[in-house]
């Protein structure tokens, strides 16, 4: 067995007397789009709702809490899933998510949120961190589908004009200032600045 690993390792780090340059060219190309295919296949798989609650710390947590949100039911009949919301849309920016992501799995692994009573124990803190992602990236995912320029105020309550037309239109603050547990419920907030 040895012998035909040593074999067949030799043959990746020689020149090829079998094959003609353009021959390895082709295939190697070929071979770079099944991967690639292979790749963004799995990427889109991991942003579908089915994956990310195939969990139950997901579903019987945050998902069940989602159930109950405007970004779930609406008059429009538009609906966020997991991913307009925790993934940015942009292919650099998704792979820079889901490399964060990656930490997840630990979590998994190692039951860090496997019961209601860890989850509630841990939710600040989970908050926490994607409000600073979401503050940090000026609320990428928000803006996917709110666009500010596209804002009617006058169909806007008072306060979330005036909000929108000063606050937002100078950049002070953006969308996750304000609209914490917008889909999730909120942990105990306080010392959060606005609460």
């Amino acid at each position: 067995m040895w012998n035909k690993i040593k074999h067949y390792w030799k043959l990746l780090w020689h020149p090829s007397i079998h094959f003609s340059l353009g021959f390895l060219t082709i295939g190697g190309f070929i071979a770079g789009i099944i991967f690639w295919g292979g790749f963004n296949t799995a990427m889109e798989f991991t942003n579908t709702e089915t994956f990310c609650i195939g969990c139950h710390e997901m579903r019987d947590n945050v998902y069940n809490e989602l159930q109950n949100t405007i970004h779930f039911t609406n008059r429009s009949g538009v609906r966020a899933k997991c991913s307009d919301c925790h993934v940015p849309h942009d292919w650099t920016d998704k792979i820079a998510r889901k490399m964060q992501a990656s930490k997840e799995v630990w979590g998994k692994l190692f039951g860090t949120i496997n019961t209601r009573e860890k989850f509630l124990n841990k939710r600040r803190e989970l908050a926490e961190h994607e409000w600073a992602r979401l503050k940090a990236n000026d609320s990428l995912e928000c803006r996917n589908c709110h666009n500010f320029d596209y804002m009617d105020f006058t169909a806007q309550s008072q306060r979330a004009s005036q909000q929108h037309s000063t606050a937002l239109a100078s950049g002070e603050k953006t969308c996750i200032d304000c609209h914490k547990g917008i889909a999730h419920e909120l942990p105990d907030m306080s010392g959060v600045e606005g609460w």
